[in-house]
């Protein structure tokens, strides 16, 4: 039987981000929507698309109550050892991926100030030969046994006092206490005067440019690192937002018909744990649901606790499991099995000459959550993109008026605003923190070598860059690793991957251009 729902109070922890950043090339010419191509799609796609009343924008339709069926796993009588926590040593968020408006998704790996080096252009994969090694999975089975609806008036608990969290390692909760000492960048840039000066912004009627401030001061050179926005793949961005605008006529109606209603905090808690019961990893994660995120969601570490932090504003019942398959199907999986490699230390990934992590950390992540989407576009990837190059070249008061094309509801705008804004003291400059560059980076990337990646080794070798599965293979530890429910059908995976090139109207001719 389902036990009463246990909710947190309100942590405010520092967090400890678990990805890496990536820096990109500044460039000069934005694009024109005009110069924008956009291709019809076609008749299968758009009937694909369109089928279910709840999907159609074209069909309004009242929703009729519906009783909730729940579902239990049954798991296999096995001997699991916990797996030990993520910290950033060289580990990650959100902000999202989905999210977000910010998913600061599970830091790759440390959120210090320390110099990265710089990303070494990608060679172009060999075709992908047999791994050398059989991988092992722990989990739970996927096959779902129906049970007796439960009582109304009781809701779900994500885990119970009975239930003990992994424990942290002695050496994991060492190199915690070092990280608290050193701030992350990501907390750093998070303005702590945000809601007095949106009543400025949004009093000025838009015209006035916030003065933000910081809880702790970062060196001009840190910020600098960040201030460099790239135009790469930014016609693409710009189709894929003006694509949906075509199915949908607005960012609000694309919102409400693919995202469905906003979920109370009964119903986030049940999927949820609907949600561990496939992975099979219920104790294993704490629920922290709160309105206080810039970001959708985000993975961290409170007190030796593996949390996930939910924000209830940006909740919907489709993008829900989205979340949770880039937050724990990603993130916190491919963070357990970095822990048993030999590169899960910072001298380890120097010993073994390991490309950064980003951009295939956060593109791996946000391909995840839209896989399996009815309609899989990549709208929140490519906005975050073309926000943060607008940025390099705005102010605050005029990027948020030249993301009125895309984005209606000032709220919602002012959120990718602050996101593309943040770092900054006086926004009536250029400028911009270009993280948020990374999803839509690492996505295409991915995508231009689906066909070459070994998906499965990606995972269970941890935090690497797929350029570095091949030579890796041999070396990696693939026993009892943890590999999401939703990967281990290849051929279905294969197929979700090709939908989200086909909706998003892009090829492999183009990609191997730009790639």
């Amino acid at each position: 039987m389902l036990k009463p729902i246990t909710i947190t109070e309100r942590l405010h922890p520092q967090q400890v981000e678990m990805s890496k950043k990536y820096i990109f090339n500044s460039a000069d010419m934005p694009v024109r929507f005009s110069n924008v191509y956009l291709e019809e799609i076609t008749s299968t796609i758009l009937k694909d698309l369109l089928t279910s009343s709840s999907f159609n924008v074209l069909v309004h339709t009242e929703k009729k109550g519906k009783r909730i069926k729940q579902y239990t796993l049954k798991r296999p009588k096995m001997s699991v050892k916990s797996a030990s926590t993520c910290m950033k040593s060289n580990t990650r968020a959100r902000d999202g991926s989905d999210e977000t408006v910010q998913s600061e998704d599970f830091p790759s790996d440390g959120c210090s100030f320390l110099p990265e080096p710089e990303p070494e252009p990608e060679p172009e994969p060999e075709p992908e030969p047999e791994p050398e090694q059989n991988i092992t999975v722990v989990g739970s089975s996927l096959t779902l046994s129906p049970r007796t609806p439960p009582q109304l008036k009781k809701v779900c608990s994500l885990y119970t006092p009975q239930t003990k969290l992994p424990p942290l390692p002695k050496a994991t909760v060492a190199r915690e206490a070092e990280h608290v000492k050193r701030l992350c960048i990501l907390s750093a840039v998070k303005p702590s005067n945000v809601e007095r000066e949106k009543a400025k912004f949004f009093k000025s009627d838009f015209t006035y440019n916030p003065q933000f401030e910081y809880s702790h001061a970062v060196p001009q050179l840190i910020l600098e690192r960040y201030n460099n926005a790239s135009d790469r793949f930014l016609p693409q961005a710009v189709r894929i937002m003006e694509l949906t605008l075509q199915r949908y006529s607005s960012y609000k109606k694309f919102e409400e018909v693919t995202g469905g209603d906003l979920l109370t905090r009964a119903r986030i808690s049940y999927n949820v744990k609907k949600y561990l019961e496939k992975e099979g990893c219920i104790g294993e994660i704490a629920v922290h649901v709160t309105d206080d995120l810039l970001s959708r969601a985000s993975m961290t570490s409170v007190n030796g606790r593996h949390t996930l932090n939910i924000n209830i504003s940006t909740a919907r019942e489709y993008w829900l499991e989205g979340m949770l398959r880039h937050e724990i199907g990603t993130h916190y999986f491919r963070c357990l099995n970095n822990h048993q490699q030999p590169w899960s230390s910072s001298t380890g990934r120097k010993k073994h000459h390991l490309k950064p992590v980003n951009p295939t950390e956060e593109g791996l992540a946000s391909i995840h959550s839209v896989l399996f989407r009815r309609d899989p576009s990549l709208w929140r990837a490519a906005l975050l993109y073309y926000a943060v190059y607008q940025a390099s070249q705005m102010s605050f008061s005029q990027l948020f008026d030249n993301l009125g094309h895309f984005v209606q509801d000032p709220n919602t705008r002012w959120d990718y605003c602050v996101r593309a804004k943040r770092g900054q003291t006086n926004t009536a400059q250029p400028g911009c923190f270009n993280k948020d560059q990374v999803y839509l980076d690492g996505i295409i990337k991915i995508l231009r070598y689906r066909e070459k990646i070994n998906f499965p080794l990606l995972m269970a070798l941890g935090k690497v860059a797929f350029e570095d599965v091949d030579r890796l293979k041999g070396l990696g530890q693939l026993d009892n690793v943890r590999i999401p429910h939703f990967m281990q059908d290849r051929a279905k995976y294969a197929e979700q991957l090709q939908k989200i090139m086909a909706v998003n109207q892009l090829t492999d001719k183009e990609l191997r251009v730009i790639v």
